[in-house]
Parts: C-alpha cells; structure tokens; sequence
C-alpha cells in the first residue's frame, strides 16, 4: 500500500530518433556481412539489451554458439581451396547464409515492433514524463466538487445611479368629457334658438 502520497512512477523507455536507430542499423548489419556472419552476435548482443527479454538473450547465446562452430569449422578447412571437397565448400556456404539472414532478418523485425511499441518520439519542448497524478486528498476534493449540488446565489440589486434622469411618465391622453361638454353647449344654444324663435311667433299671432 503507497498510503495517501502520489503513485510511484514506473521508469520509461526513452526512443532515440529515427536517425540514430537507422545509423545503428546500418553499421550493424554491414559488420555482420562483412565478417561473413561472425559477428553476428553483435546485433544480437544489442537487441538483448534493448528488449530486455529472456528469448533475446536465448537467441543470442545460440547464436555465439553457432558463429564459435563456423570459426572452429573454417579453421579445420585446409587453406588451399583445391583440396576442400565440393561438400563441405558447400556445407560452409549454407552456415554463412543461413547465419547472415536468420541473424539480420531477426534483428530488424524485433528492434523495429519493439521501438513501434513504443510510440512515436516526443516533439521538442515536449516533457519527457507525463505529469505526476494527484494525491488521494486532491482527487477526493476533486470528486466531492462535481458531485456537490449549485447553490443558486441571490440576487443582488444594483443600486439607482443618480446621474440617469428619471423617466417621465407618458402624458396622459383628454378624456372624452371635452366632447360631451361640447355637445350639451350646441343643444342648450338650440334649445335657446328654438325658445326665442316660439316667443317671436307668440308675439306676431297677438
């Protein structure tokens, strides 16, 4: 148990770049061609170390085993090339390429997946590790946070600012009683009309 503190990290592999694993490639593979397969155990020795894993260091060892019996083998071979038979000519032949593609077919194939699982090479300015995580203490804050309802905050009520002018209210529209006062006028002037134009007849008729 690691208590409350954060996690442990586990160690990472760094990926060189693309050119320094093309670089080391290439140098590897051409000793191995050129020495014939006896050096073979130097791509092998490498891949061991890169990977780490017990069938690389298996496949290393069968390999030395393999490139000290092709020494012994060329060492027992008489050095006039006349006086060796066709068979063991051919025999040697067949040692030294099946040694020089088993070993490099292999290298390339397990050092390639094993950089491919990896991933890609971070970009510069990139961190090299990923951030710590949070301790125990953050990560329940944290969570206690999401799950803690919102509390509706009340309204505040901003106060009147003195410089606006007050609005003014809307003038209100004349009532209808200027029209009926209008109205009571004409009939009482008519009826007065209609009175003085009876009194006038009145007086003619006597």
């Amino acid at each position: 148990m690691h208590g409350y503190g954060p996690m442990p990290q586990q160690p990472t592999t760094s990926r060189p770049s693309p050119a320094t694993l093309t670089t080391v490639r290439v140098i590897l593979v051409a000793l191995t061609v050129l020495s014939c397969g006896l050096l073979g155990w130097a791509p092998m020795l490498r891949l061991a170390i890169v990977t780490r894993r017990p069938r690389d260091w298996f496949l290393l060892v069968v390999v030395i085993a393999l490139n000290v019996g092709l020494f012994a083998f060329i060492m027992a071979t008489p050095d006039d090339p006349d006086q060796m038979s066709d068979a063991a000519a051919l025999f040697m032949m067949l040692w030294i390429l099946g040694l020089l593609a088993g070993v490099i077919t292999y290298y390339l194939y397990a050092e390639i997946r094993h950089y491919n699982t990896l991933g890609a090479p971070a970009p510069y300015g990139a961190p090299a590790h990923p951030a710590p995580p949070l301790p125990y203490q953050q990560q329940h804050l944290a969570r206690h946070q999401q799950h803690q309802p919102r509390q509706h905050q009340p309204q505040q009520h901003q106060p009147p600012n003195p410089y606006t002018a007050p609005a003014t209210p809307p003038t209100p529209k004349p009532a209808p009683q200027r029209l009926d006062q209008v109205r009571a006028e004409l009939d009482e002037l008519s009826d007065y009309l209609r009175q003085e134009n009876k009194d006038s007849r009145d007086g003619e008729g006597r």
